[in-house]
């Protein structure tokens, strides 16, 4: 029988788990405080339970976390941390650092279904879904990195490598347990989870979870956005934002929309009036985000013209869309360029496959 991780329970499981073997409930509150407010990964570190219990702890869970095989620093202060877990599989996470706050992009699989023209991730195809453990893992890993900043993650994106509503029962999971009091107590409004664009299960994720939706459009023309989204071919744009309306008529919240804008292909005058005809009543905020060039892909940056007269359409016809800059493009962590490969130089050395990212985006101009 398969052991609970100790990520995934609750205070109330850890509550059970102290009954069951004869000991008073505040004991739960100080397991749990010791995982989730101190980031101890093992019951040896929590000082103030018995031996007897610390041992009853390590045989009962499993404690086990990813192994953190680099951690690739950016220019930018971003950090991308390349993670294998028990099964073996590589994941990636990063830790993006702002003036005011320090968000987590974490994955929900490896790999990805849905073949997105323009993604890194999508050109691997599906390897497997995470587990909420290893999603939750992702997130406690950082809080270690932080530490000795003295900083925990206050921001977390479901935006890493796969389509979180594809793996819909792991990663509405681990939101909701991120949101938790008793867990990680992050604001349920900075738990962002991004789809793009399974329709039913965004009618579930309103009923399921208080975290906030993005859904990743990038073209607001079904021709377009089946050429650039095979996903469109099965949720087409009317069929889309039906859930929209449905979710936002049962939350009452908000919604972003990631825009990629990829030079000459979706960021025209036409494109921009698409978008502002397709978010006619519903409440959004825009991100538009210059594509980020990677190997592989035809696709071009948008000129700073492209870029500032696609905002311009939006911004006078009141709608917020800031223009989002992409940190990490030098370790390739920047949005659309997440693909674990664990190469022979990145085992041997990380300063080396460093190296490689950067002269991969040698002559890239655009900030970050």
């Amino acid at each position: 029988m398969q052991k609970p991780h100790f990520l995934e329970l609750s205070r109330e499981n850890y509550k059970e788990f102290c009954k069951n073997i004869g000991l008073p409930k505040f004991r739960a509150e100080q397991i749990s405080d010791w995982i989730f407010r101190k980031n101890v990964r093992s019951p040896e570190d929590m000082l103030n339970l018995s031996k007897e219990l610390r041992s009853k702890l390590f045989t009962s869970l499993d404690w086990h976390l990813p192994e953190i095989v680099s951690k690739l620093d950016s220019d930018d202060g971003s950090t991308k941390l390349l993670l294998k877990n028990s099964e073996g599989r590589s994941i990636e996470t990063v830790i993006l650092r702002y003036e005011n706050r320090i968000s987590l992009c974490v994955s929900s699989q490896v790999g990805c279904k849905l073949a997105c023209d323009f993604c890194q991730t999508g050109k691997l195809g599906f390897v497997s879904h995470l587990s909420k453990a290893d999603i939750l893992a992702q997130l406690y890993l950082a809080n270690l990195q932080l530490a000795g900043e003295g900083k925990r993650i206050s921001h977390v994106v479901f935006m890493g490598m796969g389509e979180p509503l594809d793996n819909y029962d792991n990663a509405i999971g681990a939101a909701n347990t991120m949101i938790d009091e008793d867990h990680f107590n992050l604001a349920a409004r900075h738990v962002t989870v991004s789809t793009s664009g399974i329709a039913p299960k965004i009618d579930d994720l309103s009923r399921d979870s208080k975290a906030s939706l993005a859904l990743s459009l990038h073209a607001a023309r079904d021709d377009l956005r089946t050429r650039l989204m095979p996903i469109n071919r099965k949720y087409p744009l009317a069929k889309l934002k039906q859930s929209l309306l449905s979710y936002q008529k049962v939350t009452n919240r908000k919604i972003t929309i990631e825009y990629i804008l990829i030079g000459g292909v979706n960021c025209s005058l036409r494109e921009a009036k698409d978008l502002i005809r397709f978010i006619q009543g519903l409440k959004v905020k825009v991100n538009l985000i210059p594509f980020n060039s990677h190997p592989g892909m035809d696709f071009d940056r948008p000129s700073d013209e492209e870029i500032r007269s696609f905002q311009k359409h939006l911004s006078d016809r009141s709608v917020p869309a800031p223009v989002r800059y992409s940190k990490g493009l030098d370790v390739s962590a920047a949005c659309g360029q997440l693909a674990a490969k664990f190469s022979s130089d990145l085992h041997e050395s990380p300063a080396r496959y460093r190296l490689l990212q950067k002269e991969k985006h040698l002559g890239e101009a655009s900030p970050l």
